[in-house]
């Protein structure tokens, strides 16, 4: 039966056609650019130190890298393959920022000791030992991924594996809980060459539906031809391995297959395996592939096999697969399993009385698993209390947002205590995170002391966040607030030191301070500082920051935060840069609670918004773009919502004294992008746009897009109203199009931008394109960053500051 095309498509079909036909004229490649002198300096610096402590809270670890790698790293060749990108060079994934020397320090003595290690190459991301005796670092060459290991002691770091290292399919190395050996994937003996390319196509591509439907998002990187399936196999493919570190000796565990993830049991036993099998989508990541979940013993031998899943390509849309899902290990126990059930079939529209059920199986693994609860909504993950057994489930209810936890005790299966229960989007009253600390095996698990756990939480209140930590009583649900940040400072728990609970380690910052670290005595407040760390960027030390609050006409609270540039003199009245996100919610009042603290400390790194205030613009930044209503239709008012948002923030800003509201100029990211698009094309509120790796055809998103949960065949008037690209006619000020030529997020294709551009071009619009080579949705190249601030400056000089 030959079937017709949508109607509500035909209009638009024929101007897709003018754009498509009509070539896309760009400048000549023009080289990189940089911005003023004051910015590149500022980006010159270098980053402070990344911060971590051993799993005892006794020695901190300060991570030293580079903030920005050069063009020429960013552009070294890799795959596109599975959802993934991967390097051929070193068989790992593309890793874009790396560490370039470590530092321990010993919190009750102060000295450091630097880890030793070569200067020149570049080291991945490190990882303690349970004991915290170690740490494990990969460290990438041109011919491969070498594992080291370093003394948290004395700072002596040596190899003990490589360059075989794998971290294609999986993170490529883990400790075994013994803290004496580590679990390794490497490239499997013998393997070869990498497969040829075919030097003429045996065929077309072919892919095949019949009649199941398989609404999945617009994912990236996926695969496409056969070739692309040898690729990917060859890189995935390793070996499962167990490295003694006090003996050398490697001891293979099973075959070599494409593994996910082999992670050991707390007694070191058992490993839990997900392994990928074929047939291979090309229609889903890696993730999502048919895959087996298995139990093996510590040699590799097929203890069990959990579940055997097809590909994830039919899961209802904003649903979850069939059969088991987050599975892991039950931390105090010595080898339970615990995974999650779907009793919907996956689909969040059925009605039903439970959605998810939790099931355990305790070795020999010979039994049936025990059911130990039902959840009446969607199991939105676990944490495991300092009690065997005992736990901290959550649900998530999607139509209203809505977050349930409930405790629970595997010793009675089937019984659930609720202890909290409130809107997911209720920032003033969560009520904080537990607290974790790490197991004898590395297991993280909640701090308990008898009734007690320990809560940390941002704090949200209407002057902006301010963090606490609580001891909580399980049984009474009353808690005791042991810390809360003073007003006027941004001060954050970080951690018990060691194992006592009178004294903490916190993080402190104001908007003239970088954060450093304190020891904190909580009886007697008495701080020590642990850290120093200068201000990387005194030049703009100057800039007055505030929280500001407004409301849209409608009575909406609406705020964001105010940056005013060096030598702003009260009355003046200046060019403004609002940029924005915009955000759903399903009431009012959670969407007009402040998010964020004006006192916190401010970086300047990468293409931030933020360095137009070198230039003498003021900046509102994360200014709200609330879009409320029910999650089924909010998006039917988005267009008249953030319009609503966008006057309130200008009408503020020009009753401050503050904005010329002729100069002002508005930009995003990514939906915020979308949102500048949507801003110029529906309204006369700002002089120009900057939009960078955005989505302006939702046609080319059918099946949803943020968190818009119906299709396009449902909702054809909404994709179409929201859409700036079929508004291009419309968009009557200077919009600057930025996007990363290998842009790997779902939705935000490159043509996007290439296809508004054109459509924009067509009539007579003020637009730049400007595409960057390598670059994904993210910037990270260092001549990528600066160009991107260049492009940035000097479009809102020209159509904002007007010079």
């Amino acid at each position: 039966m030959k079937r017709q095309k949508s109607p509500f498509l035909i209009p638009f079909l024929a101007l897709l056609l003018i754009v498509t036909a009509s070539p896309i004229q760009l400048v000549a490649q023009e080289p990189y650019k940089l911005p003023p002198k004051e910015i590149v300096d500022i980006l010159s610096a270098p980053p402070l130190p990344m911060v971590s402590f051993d799993p005892t809270r006794q020695t901190m670890l300060l991570s030293y890298y580079e903030s920005m790698p050069s063009i020429e790293e960013v552009s070294r060749p890799f795959y596109r393959l599975a959802g993934i990108r991967i390097t051929p060079h070193n068989n790992s994934r593309q890793v874009l920022r790396t560490f370039t020397r470590f530092v321990l320090k010993d919190i009750k003595s102060g000295r450091e000791i630097p880890v030793n290690i070569p200067e020149e190459p570049r080291y991945g991301s490190p990882e303690w030992s349970p004991d915290g005796k170690l740490l494990a670092f990969p460290r990438y060459l041109d011919n491969g991924q070498e594992l080291w290991v370093a003394e948290a002691r004395t700072g002596q770091a040596r190899k003990v594996f490589g360059p075989e290292l794998n971290s294609v399919a999986s993170d490529g190395f883990a400790w075994w809980p013994d803290s004496q050996s580590l679990l390794i994937m490497s490239n499997p003996e013998g393997r070869g060459p990498e497969p040829a390319a075919p030097r003429v196509p045996v065929g077309p591509n072919i892919q095949e539906t019949s009649g199941k439907f398989a609404q999945v998002a617009t994912f990236q990187d996926l695969l496409r031809t056969p070739y692309d399936e040898k690729l990917f196999e060859y890189y995935a493919t390793a070996q499962v391995a167990r490295l003694d570190l006090k003996t050398g000796h490697l001891q293979k565990i099973g075959l070599p297959g494409i593994y996910q993830f082999v992670t050991p049991s707390p007694d070191g036993k058992f490993l839990l395996v997900k392994k990928i099998k074929k047939p291979f989508s090309y229609s889903v990541p890696y993730l999502s592939f048919p895959h087996t979940l298995e139990i093996w013993d510590e040699r590799g031998q097929l203890a069990k096999v959990i579940a055997d899943l097809p590909a994830a390509e039919e899961v209802p849309r904003n649903g979850v697969p069939t059969g088991p899902r987050s599975a892991g290990w039950q931390p105090l126990r010595p080898a339970t399993l615990v995974w999650v059930e779907a009793l919907d079939g996956g689909d969040p529209e059925k009605t039903t009385e439970h959605r998810d059920r939790v099931l355990a199986l305790e070795t020999p693994f010979s039994g049936d698993p025990v059911e130990l609860f039902r959840l009446p909504q969607r199991f939105q993950g676990i944490i495991w209390l300092g009690q065997p057994g005992q736990g901290l489930v959550n649900e998530f209810e999607w139509r209203k947002r809505w977050r349930t936890t409930y405790h629970f005790d595997s010793a009675r299966p089937g019984v659930l205590r609720k202890i909290f229960d409130l809107s997911a989007q209720d920032q003033y009253n969560d009520p904080g995170r537990p607290v974790m600390v790490p197991t004898n095996s590395g297991d993280l698990v909640a701090l308990q002391d008898g009734d007690f756990i320990y809560l940390n939480g941002n704090g949200a209140s209407p002057e902006g966040d301010r963090p606490f930590l609580d001891r909580f009583n399980l049984k009474t649900l009353k808690k005791t607030r042991l810390f809360h940040c003073a007003r006027g400072v941004y001060e954050s728990f970080v951690a018990f030191a060691g194992n006592s609970r009178e004294r903490i380690i916190t993080s402190f910052e104001s908007p003239t301070v970088p954060p450093n670290y304190y020891l904190v005595e909580l009886k007697t407040h008495k701080k020590t500082a642990l850290t120093s760390f200068a201000d990387p960027a005194p030049q703009l030390t100057a800039v007055k920051k505030q929280l500001i609050k407004y409301r849209r006409d409608d009575g909406v609270e609406l705020s964001g935060t105010l940056y005013l540039p060096p030598g702003y003199k009260e009355g003046e009245r200046l060019p403004v840069v609002v940029w924005a996100y915009p955000m759903e919610y399903n009431d009012p009042a959670t969407a007009g609670q402040v998010r964020g603290s004006p006192y916190r400390f401010t970086f300047y790194r990468g293409a931030s918004q933020l360095f137009f205030l070198t230039q003498g613009y003021a900046v509102l930044d994360n200014a709200q773009m609330p879009v409320v209503g029910d999650p089924k239709t909010m998006n039917d008012t988005f267009i008249p919502q953030i319009v609503a948002n966008a006057k309130a923030a200008i009408d503020i800003l020009d009753q401050m004294g503050i904005a010329d509201r002729k100069r002002v100029g508005v930009g995003g990211h990514s939906y915020g992008a979308f949102m500048t698009a949507n801003l110029l094309a529906h309204s006369d509120l700002f002089a120009a746009g900057i939009a960078r790796s955005g989505a302006y055809n939702r046609t080319l998103t059918p099946f949803g897009f943020q968190n818009e949960r119906r299709t396009l065949w449902e909702a054809p008037d909404l994709y179409l109203k929201v859409s700036p690209f079929m508004y291009a006619n419309k968009i009557n000020e200077p919009i600057l199009l930025i996007h990363g030529e290998a842009d790997n997020n779902s939705g935000t294709f490159p043509i996007q931008s290439e296809r508004l551009f054109a459509a924009l071009k067509g009539f007579g619009a003020t637009a730049r394109l400007v595409m960057l080579p390598y670059e994904s949705h993210g910037y990270s190249a260092r001549e990528s960053v600066l160009h991107v601030l260049a492009e940035m400056i000097e479009w809102f000089d020209r159509y904002v500051k007007k010079k």
